[in-house]
């Protein structure tokens, strides 16, 4: 019981000081707002650390007329955009007589820096812990230095104990003996924070003559570990430009590899695919995580039956004539484009990313995975497995494999090839569909958009084999990866140029691709 009440005396006592801080800094003089600061520390409320990040960036401000404290967005000549401090979403304009910035000084800004380090640095949270001494890494001081050393006695984390380490190392380097010197910088050559490379370009060029060459060997060595994250960065991101071209392609595999038919609007199916997901996020606009989910199966929906509707309209009136197909479908892709333009306007429209989406995971300094990206590779690999589980397993999956290997014995087998054709293209618009709303998430939506891929997924299509399905998941992924190592050396245009260029020449040698179809008529 007594526990109780001294508990409960605290917390009013931690109430009563954060409630006091707020009317002391809500002031235009240094001392009393000196007083507020102190006041929030010693409440130790997890609000105040809003209020001294805000004073700390110079955008606290106080509201003369209602006595309020506001925190600033962005100003725009004679008006400012303030938002409350505890809700950035309510915002409103005012004029720039009505707010007055709270005052602070170099010494309150020390005091401010102090209190949020020794919070972040004790912090449960070893990612915190982290975050925290990475930010001080660039401006160490004695009070850094001070609460270095006093974290690294208690700290257990591995990380965050070399980075401890290398800020009390970097002091070293600075200011200490040349022993102490020695001893920084081979400690110091093993990270990849910025801070630390900097210090070491200075020892290198300006520092005594014996240590700019161990300085410019640590250098080296850390050099080297970026290169070789700057490849796997390449690689990574060779292998999300490869995921969309797999995407994109892997429809197209299908119907070219079963029916023959060189389908020009497939782009324009991708464009549905990618419209579908923005109509989806108008129906669900306070659930822009799950309105994607839902898109995923509803822009399968309607593209699919687009493009049954193009097959059963169209193409099998002009089976076994694929430049008549070709000029066919090139009509409809420009009809989709024009009704597209009339339903939604010419203008782009961007598609919101979900929240478990956005941001990046942070490997180490120099190298981060874009968590977009990332979810579209895993989305890519299992399209891949669910269709390659459907065409291998089902009956509707034999049936396409003997309708493209030999459509004549199929039919004499009693296969019904027209039903097996609209469905084939059915099943290769749906997953273009659902390209799309992988585009979505990386790129404006717009009329557009398929002209972007058309071009890339016959690429793909040649390149892998027709109608392999692993060689189309190789030739994109290979060829996305090709175009991101080429970008930087090359350009963007003159990569694809010669990306294409290859292309020519290999099926020069290999006119049926890396994985030729197998079959009498492929035969043939």
């Amino acid at each position: 019981m007594l526990l109780m009440l001294a508990n409960a005396k605290l917390w009013a006592a931690a109430e009563e000081d954060f409630a006091r801080g707020l009317e002391l800094i809500n002031s235009s003089k240094l001392s009393q707002v000196k007083q507020g600061v102190d006041r929030l520390i010693a409440s130790s409320d997890p609000r105040a650390r809003i209020y001294l990040n805000a004073m700390l960036d110079s955008n606290l401000y106080r509201h003369t007329k209602e006595k309020r404290l506001v925190m600033l967005v962005s100003r725009d000549g004679s008006k400012v955009i303030v938002a409350d401090v505890n809700d950035a979403s309510k915002t409103e304009e005012l004029k720039k007589r009505r707010v007055k910035r709270v005052p602070i000084n170099n010494r309150l800004r020390g005091d401010i820096k102090a209190y949020l380090a020794s919070k972040d640095l004790s912090d449960e949270s070893s990612s915190v812990r982290k975050a925290a001494v990475q930010r001080l890494l660039g401006d160490i001081g004695e009070l850094e230095l001070g609460l270095f050393k006093q974290r690294l006695e208690v700290e257990t984390n591995p990380d965050v104990k070399y980075l401890l380490e290398s800020g009390i190392a970097l002091d070293k380097l600075a200011n200490g003996e040349r022993f102490e010197q020695l001893a920084a910088i081979e400690l110091l050559g093993e990270s990849l924070e910025p801070p630390v490379r900097n210090s070491l370009n200075q020892m290198a060029e300006s520092g005594p003559e014996e240590l700019q060459a161990l300085a410019a060997k640590a250098l080296a060595k850390i050099d080297d570990k970026v290169a070789f994250y700057a490849f796997l960065e390449k690689v990574f991101f060779g292998l999300s430009l490869g995921s969309v071209l797999v995407l994109a392609a892997i429809g197209l595999a299908i119907t070219f590899g079963v029916m023959g038919c060189i389908n020009m609007a497939h782009g324009e199916l991708i464009m549905i695919g990618a419209y579908t997901t923005y109509v989806i996020q108008l129906m669900m606009p306070n659930a822009i995580g799950a309105s994607l989910i839902v898109a995923v199966p509803a822009a399968f929906l309607v593209s699919g039956l687009v493009g049954i509707l193009i097959e059963r309209g169209v193409i099998q009136f002009l089976k076994g004539r694929p430049l008549e197909t070709l000029l066919a479908t090139f009509g409809v892709s420009l009809v989709l484009q024009q009704l597209v333009r009339s339903i939604f306007s010419p203008l782009n429209r961007s598609v919101e990313t979900p929240e478990w989406m956005s941001g990046a995971l942070d490997i180490n300094p120099v190298f981060a995975i874009t968590y977009n990206r990332l979810y579209i590779i895993f989305f890519c690999l299992a399209v891949f497995a669910l269709l390659f589980f459907v065409l291998r397993k089902t009956v509707l999956g034999l049936q396409v494999r003997a309708v493209s290997q030999n459509r004549n014995m199929a039919r004499a087998m009693g296969v019904r090839s027209e039903w097996v054709d609209a469905l084939t293209f059915g099943l290769g618009s749906g997953i273009a569909g659902v390209a799309g709303v992988a585009l979505s998430q990386l790129t404006n939506v717009g009329p557009n958009l398929g002209q972007s891929y058309i071009i890339d997924s016959f690429m793909v299509v040649v390149f892998g084999g027709v109608g392999n399905l692993w060689g189309t998941l190789v030739a994109g992924m290979s060829l996305g990866i090709a175009n991101k190592m080429l970008e930087p050396v090359s350009g963007a245009v003159l990569a694809k140029i010669l990306v294409l260029v290859f292309i020519i020449l290999f099926i020069q040698k290999r006119p049926r691709g890396l994985f030729p179809q197998k079959g009498r008529a492929a035969e043939d």
